[in-house]
């Protein structure tokens, strides 16, 4: 095994490091440095150091609080599909809905429709008006998918 650190010769180490870091604060944004360095195996100064790399590179974007939707009176979530009534109208269906804070997600898609919007509203009459706004508001038609029970989401990719 080379002890070699040239740039074709990266340390193996690094990316198993980077990828633990980002799994933990993925599952955990609130995690110490100190309880990061145990992870890891590393000094509290070297974590909080990859840290600041991994934001600066852009591969931590931010930290957020997650929400209970639920608990909000927000139980009604659902996948409205959108295209447009007039496919000559110009393709601003993100900008003409970023009002409408029901909309937690756009999804641009390949496929039958141009847009997908994931929704969280307090009742099926919230999301009929819901719908009626989107509809209004971007000249589309909607298709609409109610969930009806959730086993995991915002999953971290690492």
């Amino acid at each position: 095994m080379s002890s070699s650190n040239s740039p074709a010769d990266p340390p193996t180490v690094a990316p198993d490091v980077d990828r633990a870091l980002l799994s933990a604060l993925a599952r955990d944004g609130r995690a110490s440095y100190t309880d990061l360095a145990e992870l890891v195996g590393l000094s509290v100064s070297a974590v909080h150091q990859r840290v600041r790399r991994l934001e600066q590179r852009g591969l931590i974007t931010g930290y957020a609080a997650q929400l209970d939707a639920k608990a909000l009176g927000l139980p009604l979530t659902a996948f409205v599909s959108i295209t447009p009534i007039d496919v000559g109208q110009p393709d601003d269906a993100p900008a003409r809905l970023a009002h409408l804070t029901a909309i937690e997600a756009c999804h641009s898609v390949a496929g039958v429709e141009s847009y997908i919007l994931k929704v969280r509203v307090a009742s099926p009459d919230a999301l009929e008006g819901l719908l009626h706004e989107i509809r209004s508001s971007a000249n589309v038609s909607t298709r609409t998918t109610v969930v009806l029970s959730t086993f995991y989401e915002d999953r971290p990719p690492v």
